[in-house]
């Protein structure tokens, strides 16, 4: 397989631990040549097929928008009448979950002239209120509003209405939530148990960039933060009005909401209607401790399914995805990445999918060389590293002995795949994980990350390659030019990642602050995946620097993992053991005990030259006194511990020629029977096939 010259010497560096031969072959001779499939936390492939219905339609969960309301939304009808007892009348154009946005008059079943329900029932704020207060706050009101429709500039400090003081906390809740639903273009606050209104002055910046009627829905919408819905502006064919509307969305509540544009195709005219819908940000939780309130009514749909794909990259996948199931990409979770030249089996979980929606779209899908099967409702999503590990299957071809080597090729094969298994392979992270870029490589970005330099980041992410292709064009002129529009127009379509730093780019500008947006267009799993490769490209580095002056003794100072069950990088601070002087002379631990530790706030440093050498890395890189905490990003990097060896499980192999799996190796002549080499085996979670391979051929794969 042919690789650049950068990609080769990053990786030829890098150190064994077996003192076989060794041979030459090819792997990913085409992606049928490297299967991937995740081993579940229970141990099971997640390629098997579910024996078990998946779901069946009686169990089906109901689409969030047709769960029973909480009573707070049961204001979101209510009118508001001015002194001439003119009804404003609204266009409810907000929806639940995967539910696409409807205009008023799709709606008449929640929505009807003088039957609605929440017309029946009496003011909510009469109930709170007495009549003089309530007369009076419809007329601050109606001051208010007939101030803005005649082009009033208010003069001075914004007017305010006392409500008085309600000294029960819950219903000074209702009150201050009953009042910004009847009046969105009002604002409440507290002051020592006391409510006071006031004019809503973002209420009357967004009414200059659209109708009345629009801003009155969207604020009415904004406060009652129902989870999961959408609230959609009227189509819009003018690009910089849309970006006017973003940019005001984003700026003022851009930590409560999201932004996204979508076409629309108006089938009599043939012209595409453009829409921006908005979307609260789903909130974290921590796994085991979802609140009873998810659990009944409201409960987020989380979707789990087997993922097959075939010389995709996972990230480009999942952008596919995400456009046909009407969702963005930070709505998937997966446990793990995988390669992209390649067949792969993952799992997945998408929240706000049902499992119906999700089946409509398989045959779609299959153009794009996806699959996706054992389809079922779950109550949670994945989180990265919640797997037990991988199993690969994998064809190298046109095996060779090393240059001068005079062995039987087979014995030097055999030979080599049976010192791995029995003595394992350093546990390097794969070349996958830092990108195959001559100029840029994924550490560089993460590093700028790190060091708060997100102007700098962006720009090393749309470095070009020396390459005369569409993409690196596009790269190239953004560079030379920082026209995130222009680049947009010369992106294609399939780069997911860079169209939505670009789209982010163009919204909000070639700032400080805008690099900062853009980098929130990723989702958080993305953003993190760069800090991780600069971290675990330094350990790298230090696992050689201590083989390299340690070799395969355990020495004062050492890190090692008391707990041998533990086959993954959560190793507690409490089960890592600081090697004392007489431990070391005692030969008390073996090599594969020894833990080195990855970069973060939350570790501790080998005490001997290894700890020397990660502060003296640490200085090199201008993080010395790096917290490995990102707070305009909301990335936290805790760090934790690896093992600096592997053994892969359950391994086997056979040697075959190349006419018995029915396919031809590139080059090979009449006459010549090449060989090839099928092997099979597991590994834990985050080791590399490539690496364990590279070890057995002693030869870069």
């Amino acid at each position: 397989m042919e690789e650049d010259t950068d990609y080769r010497i990053r990786f030829s560096s890098l150190c064994f631990f077996n003192d076989h031969v060794g041979f030459h072959g090819t792997i990913k001779s085409s992606p049928s040549d490297f299967i991937v499939i995740e081993i579940d936390e229970q141990g099971q492939l997640v390629n098997k097929t579910i024996d078990e219905p998946i779901f069946k339609i009686s169990e089906i969960q109901l689409e969030p928008n047709n769960f029973p309301k909480k009573p707070k939304q049961d204001l979101q009808n209510l009118s508001l009448e001015d002194g001439r007892n003119q009804e404003v009348h609204t266009l409810i154009k907000y929806t639940d979950g995967d539910q696409n946005h409807q205009s008023g008059s799709e709606k008449e079943d929640t929505i009807v002239d003088g039957t609605s329900k929440c017309e029946e029932k009496a003011d909510v704020l009469s109930s709170f209120l007495d009549e003089k207060t309530h007369e009076l706050l419809n007329n601050f009101a109606c001051d208010v509003r007939e101030k803005w429709l005649s082009k009033t500039e208010l003069i001075g400090l914004p007017p305010e209405f006392s409500i008085g003081r309600i000294l029960d906390k819950n219903q000074r809740a209702s009150l201050h939530s009953a009042i910004r639903q009847k009046f969105p273009f009002l604002i409440t606050v507290g002051k020592n148990s006391e409510i006071v209104v006031k004019p809503n002055l973002e209420y009357k910046e967004l009414c200059h960039l659209v109708s009345e009627e629009e801003a009155f829905d969207f604020f009415k919408y904004l406060d009652a933060k129902k989870e999961n819905s959408k609230f959609t502006f009227k189509p819009d064919t003018n690009k910089d009005h849309r970006k006017a509307v973003h940019h005001f969305v984003n700026k003022k509540f851009g930590n409560l909401v999201e932004t996204k544009s979508f076409s629309e195709m108006n089938c009599s005219a043939g012209n595409p209607n453009v829409v921006v819908t908005v979307r609260f940000r789903g909130k974290a939780h921590k796994r085991g401790k979802r609140p009873l309130s998810e659990c009944q009514e409201g409960k987020v749909i989380y979707t789990a399914f087997t993922l097959r794909k075939e010389n995709l990259e996972m990230f480009e996948a999942i952008g596919f995805l995400a456009i046909k199931l009407g969702v963005i990409p930070s709505d998937f979770s997966y446990a793990g990445l995988k390669d992209k030249k390649a067949i792969t089996y993952q799992a997945m979980v998408v929240r706000k999918v049902t499992p119906e929606r999700l089946k409509n779209i398989e045959k779609e899908i299959e153009k794009k060389r996806m699959n996706v099967f054992n389809i079922r409702s779950v109550d949670d999503s994945l989180r990265l590293g919640q797997l037990k590990g991988n199993h690969f299957d994998i064809v190298i071809r046109n095996l060779k002995k090393q240059i001068n080597d005079s062995a039987n090729l087979r014995e030097r094969i055999m030979e080599a795949i049976e010192n791995v298994k029995k003595k394992g392979f350093v546990n390097y992270y794969g070349p996958q994980r830092f990108g195959k870029g001559r100029k840029v490589h994924t550490d560089q970005i993460g590093l700028a990350l790190l060091k708060n330099e997100m102007m700098k980041a962006i720009k090393l992410f749309l470095t070009p390659e020396d390459l005369d292709d569409p993409v690196n064009r596009a790269k190239k002129y953004f560079l030379q030019t920082e026209d995130a529009k222009g680049t947009l127009s010369l992106m294609p379509e399939f780069k997911v990642r860079e169209r939505a730093l670009l789209e982010a780019l163009h919204r909000f500008g070639m700032t400080e602050e805008g690099c900062i947006q853009a980098w929130f267009s990723l989702p958080h799993s993305m953003r993190i995946f760069y800090v991780h490769a600069y971290t675990s490209k330094i350990w790298n580095e230090a696992v050689s620097y201590r083989l390299e002056t340690y070799g395969a003794r355990v020495v004062q100072g050492d890190l090692v993992c008391l707990d041998e069950d533990i086959d993954d990088e959560n190793f507690p601070n409490s089960k890592i053991h600081l090697v004392t002087e007489e431990e070391g002379s005692a030969n008390m631990y073996a090599i594969h005990q020894v833990v080195l530790p990855i970069l973060g706030y939350n570790i501790q440093y080998p005490k001997n030259k290894v700890g020397q050498w990660y502060h003296d890395i640490l200085s090199r890189d201008g993080l010395q006194t790096c917290r490995f905490k990102v707070p305009t990003l909301k990335l936290n990097v805790p760090g934790c511990y690896r093992q600096i060896l592997k053994h892969p499980r359950n391994l086997s192999y056979q040697l075959m020629e190349d006419h018995d799996i029915d396919v031809k190796t590139k080059g090979s002549h009449i006459g010549e029977t090449a060989l090839s080499l099928l092997i099979s085996f597991d590994l834990d979670a985050s080791c590399y096939a490539t690496v364990c391979l590279k070890e057995i051929m002693k030869h870069d794969v």
